[in-house]
């Protein structure tokens, strides 16, 4: 199959302006399924808890933080996030030499949640989601439209550090970055610096005569497909290190959406599968500062707009980008799995899929739309960089940003829907 997904994307000082790490995401989906932001506050759950995942039922933790997701909605776990300490992490569909279980276990997209629900900071995300990987394994249809497993790797990042863990079944190895500039996409990317791995990955890689044990080990090399060409010029992967380069020492939230944006690359994908969702966040080093994340909740980061949120106490619930749940009677949950799949569009995408019908139905309204929805976007940078250069926090108007956002945006949308 053609390796299509997702891209992630890291930037550590010195390649930030303001002393920030900047995070940023594309979650490339099939093209008609609806990506939704749910906001989870924290929690403490009492011992002995249970807890259902996407398919199968774990132990719960004692506590748990708050979180900010954009996920699938069709699913427990989500594609990408952020937590309450300033942790974000998003993961990457990847494939190689070791098969993929079909057997249902942990997905990809639960550990990213476990991960951002039980972690204070990058490594002890990595901790959580190799412990879990260990104990419950990761399998399972990655899809409620069509058959699609896969391995998962893992960009995770906070005010300081960013770790790449990426993963062949039960095995893994992890690459702390610390500074500079790292991407993952569709493929294995850990060579040669691997800061921590499973214990018996080298061995297993030996005994599968992957391994001679006398060359310098090499993670993508061991573990990808062999001759594996998704490392040309063609790929993503390559594409985002030049765009990351390319930005280097100059890297702002607005030059990682320029990024997330770009199509000549790839990165901005159209057809069977595309980005149908994205996430760009600010984290400062100084902790006194608020660390903001960006999501869009509609499909095509070019023609959406990225709306800013904040951790605060008594968050509103983000009533707009939150999908209708169906309970025990959603397709996911009876088996035979995915008999049926209901609509699971929420209001932003509605309106966002109305106003993509006037941008392509009308050059004239669709540009005049489109320069609404920038002013919208520059407005909120504008503001969130007041913020960040410490000119305070409206803590009243914070708790309301993201859903006000949503409603602006909604209204430029609805001024234009009379003309279809």
């Amino acid at each position: 199959m053609e390796l299509t997904s997702c891209d992630t994307f890291v930037a550590l000082p010195p390649a930030t302006i303001g002393n920030r790490v900047i995070f940023g995401k594309n979650s490339d989906r099939v093209f008609d399924e609806v990506q939704e932001i749910i906001y989870f506050p924290a929690a403490f759950h009492g011992p002995g808890r249970k807890l259902e995942c996407t398919y199968i039922e774990i132990e719960q933790a004692t506590e748990t933080y708050a979180v900010i997701l954009s996920r699938p909605s069709w699913l427990w776990g989500a594609e990408m996030g952020a937590n309450e300490h300033g942790v974000c992490i998003g993961n990457e569909a990847v494939w190689g030499r070791e098969a993929v279980q079909e057997e249902e276990a942990l997905l990809g997209m639960d550990l990213v949640r476990l991960g951002l629900e039980r972690a204070d900071t990058a490594e002890k995300a990595v901790n959580t989601i190799v412990e879990l990987l260990e104990k419950y394994g990761q399998g399972g249809n990655c899809s409620e439209s069509m058959v699609f497993s896969y391995h998962n790797s893992f960009l995770i990042a906070d005010r300081h550090e960013a770790w790449i863990l990426e993963t062949a079944g039960q095995y893994w190895a992890a690459e702390k970055v610390e500074e500079g500039v790292r991407n993952i996409s569709n493929q294995l990317s850990i060579a040669t610096k691997i800061d921590r791995e499973h214990p018996k990955m080298r061995e297993y890689a030996k005994d599968k005569g992957w391994w001679d044990g006398e060359k310098e080990f090499n993670f993508a090399a061991v573990y990808a497909y062999p001759n594996n060409t998704w490392t040309t010029s063609s790929g993503r992967y390559y594409e985002g290190c030049k765009l990351l380069n390319k930005f280097k020492g100059n890297m702002t939230s607005e030059t990682m959406m320029e990024i997330l944006r770009d199509k000549e690359s790839g990165i901005n994908m159209e057809g069977e599968f595309q980005t149908t969702g994205s996430m760009v966040s600010i984290l400062p080093t100084d902790p006194s500062l608020p660390c903001i994340h960006f999501f869009t909740g509609t499909p095509n980061p070019e023609r959406s707009v990225f709306k800013p949120f904040i951790f605060v106490p008594n968050i509103t619930q983000l009533l707009e980008t939150n999908s209708p749940t169906f309970g025990h009677e959603d397709p996911v949950k009876k088996k035979p799995r995915f008999q049926s799949k209901p609509d699971r569009r929420h209001s932003l995408y509605l309106k966002h899929e109305q106003a993509l019908a006037i941008i392509e139905a009308d050059e004239e309204t669709g540009k005049k739309m489109l320069e609404r929805m920038r002013i919208l976007e520059k407005e909120m940078l504008k503001e969130m960089e007041l913020v960040l250069q410490n000119k305070g926090l409206d803590v009243n108007r914070t708790v309301n940003l993201f859903s006000q956002c949503v409603k602006n945006e909604m209204k430029i949308y609805e001024s234009n829907v009379g003309f279809l």
